[in-house]
């Protein structure tokens, strides 16, 4: 059973795993329930507004109940951490399976992208986002969000699904094993891209670095990152969008070469 717990919740687990307890199991769902929230606001945290919160905690509580359902007593791990990959690989999976990011934005992120590479030709070089926005007229802070928007659906695509037998994976988003397997050739190429987003990681500058390093990595909020940096939240979020941009301008490079 789950270790570190209060003598209630204690109680609760041996009803649910010796005796299948459905009240228990609903007691500890309401217990747990605060992991479901942590994770929907940190996902939805990189989506856009029009994506529903609820669904998101839809896909969470179903998460939560399967980690439940499968924890392992004997494993040298908590429950905490077991549900947080199975919470957060059922959200990711949810995002993977719907159409997530709505027409009306995937056209103005298909805008973006297209001018963006006609002022590549004519600068000789990659645009800003000011560049980017001034063509469209639309703000720099817009081309970047919309560029945000297309960076985290074409990781979500690209996120590796392991088969039956594997454990879960942390990376950008987390996995959960499914009945679907990925094929040589694809894990190769998924294997490469995430090498290369890794190496375009390291060309941003420090700060940049170290942004997407706290908020991805960390899991600190924009607010708890201005405070180690000691810059504003507003001065975070604009290095946030800006590293973000870039990263996606040099996924574009890699997918061209491809």
């Amino acid at each position: 059973m789950a270790t570190n717990e209060s003598p209630l919740v204690q109680s609760l687990w041996e009803q649910w795993l010796e005796h299948h307890d459905q009240s228990a199991v609903n007691k500890l769902m309401e217990h747990y329930m605060y992991l479901v929230s942590f994770h929907v606001e940190r996902i939805s945290s990189h989506l856009p507004l029009s994506v529903d919160k609820e669904d998101l905690k839809s896909f969470g509580m179903m998460g939560l109940f399967d980690a439940l359902t499968k924890f392992q007593q004997n494993r040298d791990l908590k429950f905490d951490t077991y549900a947080s990959f199975r919470i957060r690989g059922t959200i990711i999976d949810g995002l993977r399976k719907e159409d997530w990011l709505p027409r009306s934005i995937r056209e103005k992120t298909k805008k973006v992208e297209q001018v963006s590479q006609q002022l590549e030709q004519i600068y000789q070089r990659e645009p800003t986002s000011e560049e980017i926005g001034e063509r469209l007229q639309m703000s720099a802070k817009e081309v970047e969000e919309h560029t945000r928007d297309s960076l985290v659906a074409n990781i979500l695509s690209i996120e590796e699904k392991p088969g039956k037998e594997s454990d879960h994976k942390e990376g950008i988003g987390y996995t959960i094993p499914d009945d679907s397997s990925v094929q040589p050739i694809d894990h190769i190429l998924q294997s490469e891209l995430k090498d290369e987003l890794v190496e375009s990681i390291k060309s941003l500058n420090e700060n940049e670095q170290m942004v997407i390093s706290l908020f991805y990595h960390q899991e600190l909020t924009l607010t708890e990152i201005g405070q180690v940096l000691e810059l504003t939240t507003s001065r975070i979020s604009q290095i946030h969008r800006k590293a973000l941009f870039k990263l996606r301008k040099s996924l574009q490079k890699i997918q061209a070469q491809s």
